[in-house]
């Protein structure tokens, strides 16, 4: 890869989302630009606003030399929708792509190795990480967060209702609290990826869902003897 490369990141899997454009040179990352994306707008908002960052820095798709999405875990749709932009812009212009999960994004803006987010339903999306321990991530409610038996001492939160679910389940855990993880934030988790060329095959992308959808869950059982 040339010294100095764009990189094109997306993230749709929050209650709002972001894209961010960012310069790698020297193994230094330089941010040229973000935008905010308004939550449940983004089939009709994404596109665009990658279009305006490339019109912004003065460069085209075929300039980026690598793109990062966010995989999740997040909303189905958001996940969904990112992706699907995120193959959409990578396969015709032949973009490689790495993911990040926004679990692991958050750990590392906070600088810690455990995150939850708040996952609706009384649950969080849960990573544990910790030296010599193998990293997790899971779905978890109040009875899998009393199971754990290794509790984090540093776990980051960026909302209210995951810190009030481990404050209460968790009191000897110390918080760290940090503003939203955004696509800027997932770039910066990833060059280490970019620069050992560690992509993903675009036809095995697929989201991080933690949890079934819920036409999986409440969708009607099929009759017994149809397929």
């Amino acid at each position: 890869m040339a010294d100095s490369v764009l990189v094109l990141g997306i993230d749709t899997c929050g209650p709002s989302g972001s894209v961010a454009l960012s310069r790698i040179s020297g193994g230094r990352l330089e941010i040229l630009g973000q935008k905010e994306l308004a939550g449940r707008s983004y089939s009709a908002t994404v596109v665009k606003a990658v279009a305006d960052l490339l019109e912004g820095a003065g460069a085209g798709l075929r300039e980026v030399s690598a793109m990062v999405a966010v995989s999740g875990p997040g909303s189905f749709t958001g996940v969904r929708v990112g992706l699907s932009a995120v193959k959409g812009l990578a396969e015709p212009a032949q973009i490689p792509v790495a993911t990040a999960s926004r679990l692991a994004v958050l750990a590392g803006k906070a600088g810690c190795t455990s995150a939850a987010l708040d996952a609706h339903r009384h649950e969080v999306f849960l990573r544990l990480g910790g030296e010599g321990a193998e990293t997790l991530e899971l779905l978890a409610g109040p009875m899998e967060l009393e199971a754990v038996k290794r509790i984090p001492d540093r776990i980051a939160v960026c909302d209210e209702v995951a810190a009030a679910l481990l404050a209460t389940t968790w009191p000897e855990a110390e918080l760290i609290r940090v503003g939203p993880p955004a696509a800027s934030d997932a770039i910066g988790f990833a060059v280490s990826l970019i620069l050992a060329g560690e992509f993903v095959d675009l036809s095995q992308l697929d989201g991080h869902y933690l949890r079934r959808s819920d036409a999986e869950i409440f969708g009607t059982p099929v009759a017994q003897g149809r397929k």
